[in-house]
């Protein structure tokens, strides 16, 4: 008990320990591995909780850590003003399997979230991002739009948001001048992040070259926020081959041809094509490890070898 309360961060010190630059590059290295082998993460488990909640269990191990992140998603939270995404990532030790950190889950699952959408901007938008849309006003976006903020300082980012006031609240809450208000994608804006529980498209316009689109809220089949009228003309990427055939409702339900379809690891090592993309995330264990690595390197809390 003691070991696990010295292990502990809560969600500051979690995000403390995730800086999205360092955090960027584990999350290449764990691409990298996965690709070679040496990084195991299995699709992850979901069991449903009455009422619509659901609990993911997901785990990953390589040669130097193991993780396993088990959280809780209950849409119906919001209604109650309570947080849909709760649960904690643990990471232990490759070699010895002893308990090193425990890390706040909806922090983690945030941060290396969005550290996979810029790292696909960082490939399909390698001039960086003037003008960015952002549909939502949830955890996602706001990760998102800060990741944004820390990384693209000459940007400006317009929230775009279901019900009447939550933008602008949104956009308040911000506290930087570039972030927004909008009522819908304008004209000028080269990045597109969708970030909703939407079961319908948000954004359904034709590809265009020079746009960016990315999508990390449809996280079920039954769920799409990209229309297939976007998909049919843009090169298609996600985060995760795997998970993404049962998980990418925008794609599932556009019934894209699936050889069209390239991985962040692909893309990573291959390099961007020309024309409109399309980056869909759908989230992996993997991620979760690389973010365990990330965190390990900043904290000083737990030693390898204890005497």
């Amino acid at each position: 008990m003691n070991e696990a309360a010295r292990a502990l961060h809560d969600a500051a010190g979690t995000r403390a320990l995730l800086p999205f630059p360092a955090l960027m590059r584990e999350i290449v290295r764990a691409a990298g591995d996965m690709t070679a082998g040496r990084l195991c993460a299995p699709a992850r488990q979901a069991v449903p909780f009455p009422h619509g909640a659901v609990m993911l269990s997901m785990p990953a191990t390589a040669a130097d850590v193991g993780i396993h992140k088990l959280v809780n998603v209950a849409p119906g939270n919001r209604a109650h003003g309570l947080p849909t995404i709760n649960g904690v990532v643990s990471v232990y030790d490759g070699e010895t399997g002893r308990l090193r950190l425990l890390l706040d889950g909806p922090t983690v699952t945030t941060r290396r979230t969005a550290a996979v959408s810029m790292l696909a901007v960082s490939r399909l938008l390698p001039a960086g991002p003037r003008h960015a849309a952002v549909f939502g006003t949830g955890t996602q976006a706001a990760g998102h739009v800060q990741a944004l903020l820390e990384l693209y300082p000459q940007a400006r980012v317009d929230v775009i948001g279901h019900a009447p006031g939550r933008a602008e609240a949104f956009a308040q809450s911000c506290g930087a001048a570039r972030v927004r208000p909008a009522c819908g994608v304008d004209a000028a804006a080269d990045l597109v992040i969708t970030a909703t529980t939407s079961a319908v498209p948000v954004y359904e316009q034709p590809a265009r070259d020079g746009r960016l689109v990315i999508g990390v809220g449809a996280y079920r089949h039954d769920l799409a926020e990209i229309g297939a009228r976007t998909l049919a003309d843009s090169r298609l990427f996600v985060d995760d081959l795997e998970g993404a055939r049962h998980e990418a409702g925008d794609y599932l339900q556009a019934g894209v041809d699936w050889s069209r379809v390239r991985s962040l690891a692909s893309l990573l090592a291959d390099g961007p094509p020309g024309g409109a993309a399309v980056f869909k995330s759908v989230g992996c264990a993997a991620w979760d490890l690389a973010a365990a690595r990330c965190a390990l390197s900043f904290d000083h809390s737990s030693e390898r070898n204890p005497s």
